[in-house]
């Protein structure tokens, strides 16, 4: 498998990684086996975040005693520098180190620079001074805030959403970032869930040797796909290709990515699953989403406020009162009978 350097931080890893988000739905004993079964299969490169609620704990206890032997990435929301550093010190004290591999502005909504009246890059500075952390990133969901970061200077890497379903502006961010030395890391990969073949997901990363993914694992059937890459790397074929192809016909235009940053919804809905739950209905077992459970909570888009604090907070721009009015209708009628879905 290719290996991929960040950027100038001189991390050299399999381009094959593990997002350690869904980690905090397992039981520690889980999660616990998930990341030593992924480092005895091969991957180095391990992200997680101080809003993952018990993640960072996760990690650090499946590493303890072989810190030397992997790279961690982690995040922080923080947008003072006080909750920078509280962030900071629960962070090292979560993950059994005293320094992270890459520390990153959470879902950055600006790109911090010096001198900006902040002070959240000056702290980024003074805990790079301390050892605290090795390397400064930022992960975003707004183009021109990744962006403008890969052009900057200031950050070793970005990490951006990215998949085969992605356009001509998150290809010009890609280039952008191996034109400035600046470590790409993609995040989404599965598209939030949309895309289900891990195959040509896979292929698709191959063709780019400055781009590392890192695949959001909670299931143990899930992890086996990606190390399986280790002895077969899937690679771009005529079929492959006409088969992306397809999907991006089906899957253009506006559609929600889950990414739940629009969350919590005043009126109780789970926007980040309500929105999208057509495509989900059609590229998962239907039968799951058609349980009491969910019948109960797309019911309750009917109690939307249409305060749209969801449009205001939606990374991608999406009218989400609009999304949710036309996945509930098409719900209603998969119910019915009225519409055949898998």
């Amino acid at each position: 498998m290719r290996t991929i350097t960040l950027g100038t931080t001189g991390i050299t890893v399999p381009q094959n990684a593990f997002g350690a988000l869904p980690i905090q739905r397992d039981s520690k004993e889980v999660a616990v086996a998930l990341l030593r079964k992924a480092y005895a299969g091969g991957m180095r490169f391990f992200d997680t975040a101080r809003a993952y609620s018990d993640s960072e704990d996760k990690v650090g206890e499946a590493f303890d005693g072989m810190r030397d032997k992997v790279y961690i990435s982690t995040k922080t929301q923080a947008k003072t520098p006080d909750k920078f550093w509280t962030d900071l010190e629960t962070s090292l004290k979560m993950l059994r180190t005293n320094y992270v591999d890459i520390l990153q502005f959470h879902c950055a909504d600006q790109c911090y620079r010096p001198g900006d009246g902040t002070g959240m890059y000056e702290c980024m500075l003074e805990a790079k001074k301390q050892g605290k952390i090795r390397h400064i990133g930022i992960t975003a969901h707004k183009i021109g805030i990744a962006m403008e970061a890969a052009k900057s200077g200031l950050y070793e890497t970005v990490q951006f959403p990215f998949s085969y379903l992605s356009g001509p502006q998150e290809l010009e961010l890609v280039q952008t970032c191996k034109d400035n030395q600046v470590g790409f890391i993609a995040m989404k990969g599965l598209a939030g869930g949309l895309i289900n073949q891990y195959e040509p997901a896979m292929a698709y990363m191959s063709q780019f040797d400055n781009v590392l993914p890192i695949w959001g694992v909670q299931r143990e059937k899930e992890l086996d796909q990606w190390l399986s890459c280790f002895d077969t790397m899937p690679q771009m074929t005529p079929e492959i290709e006409a088969y992306i192809e397809q999907e991006k016909k089906e899957l253009s235009g506006d559609f929600c990515r889950g990414c739940g940053y629009c969350m919590p919804c005043p009126a109780g809905i789970q926007i980040n699953q309500c929105a999208r739950i057509s495509l989900m209905l059609r590229r998962a077992p239907s039968k799951s989403w058609l349980s009491d459970y969910w019948q109960a909570e797309m019911k309750k888009v009917e109690g939307c406020l249409h305060c749209r604090r969801c449009v205001a907070k939606c990374p991608y721009g999406l009218d989400t009162p609009t999304l949710l009015e036309k996945n509930y209708e098409d719900y209603k009628k998969v119910l019915a009978g009225e519409v055949s879905v898998q």
